[in-house]
């Protein structure tokens, strides 16, 4: 009787197990770029991810695009990261909940971010989640913030807003890193900043006129 031929592997098996080893050869060079490395041949990914050099071409093309696809997904899980935070009660404990989640996630992007700027020409896969953490972070601000917020006219509201959005993405976190602070001094330099940004929200009748975004300027 003959014996029932072993089947082959099916498309869809060979399709997953592609996936994982092009997301183990991304995260091998994830992992470098978190220890400080700024060169990573070919080689040292391979020999971190535990392929072949040669694999790691047949699933990209070259080391611009093993990047590109390493940083969008350190990015993606970025966003995985986030934790819906307190848009209601007293505002130190909003204050201290953010500067605590953005500190921690913008000191651990910091690597790739790093590797961003050195990218010449990021995809458009990179700069559209770029645009989308960037465009979440400033929601997410308007919602904690939101009681303060809604105090101004929209004007006084757009500037506001647009301020504490700065002091709360990775470049004012980068600068202040840079200036030498450690982290937890950089994560109480950002929570002093966003309270002296909301303190002009206690007496919005007390700005000057003609103060940016009034329109009398």
């Amino acid at each position: 009787m003959p014996q029932n031929p072993t089947p082959a592997p099916s498309a869809d098996g060979r399709t997953e197990r592609g996936r994982q080893t092009r997301e183990k050869i991304a995260d091998a060079l994830l992992s470098l770029l978190d220890e400080g490395v700024v060169q990573f041949p070919a080689e040292r990914v391979a020999e971190r991810a535990g392929v072949s050099r040669r694999l790691v071409f047949h699933h990209f093309q070259d080391m611009a695009q093993l990047t590109d696809t390493a940083v969008t997904r350190r990015l993606d899980q970025l966003l995985a990261q986030i934790r819906p935070l307190p848009t209601d009660g007293p505002r130190n404990v909003r204050v201290a909940a953010l500067a605590e989640q953005r500190g921690r996630i913008l000191e651990w992007l910091t690597p790739t971010r790093l590797a961003m700027l050195r990218m010449e020409a990021p995809s458009d896969r990179v700069q559209q989640a770029v645009r989308l953490m960037l465009d979440l972070g400033r929601t997410r601000v308007s919602e904690i913030f939101a009681l303060e917020l809604d105090r101004l006219p929209e004007a006084r509201r757009t500037d506001l807003l647009n301020a504490l959005d700065a002091a709360t993405t990775w470049s004012t976190w980068h600068h202040w890193r840079s200036a030498g602070l450690d982290v937890d001094a950089a994560r109480r330099t950002m929570a002093t900043a966003i309270h002296a940004l909301l303190a002009a929200t206690d007496h919005p009748e007390a700005l000057p006129d003609g103060a940016p975004g009034t329109g009398n300027e």
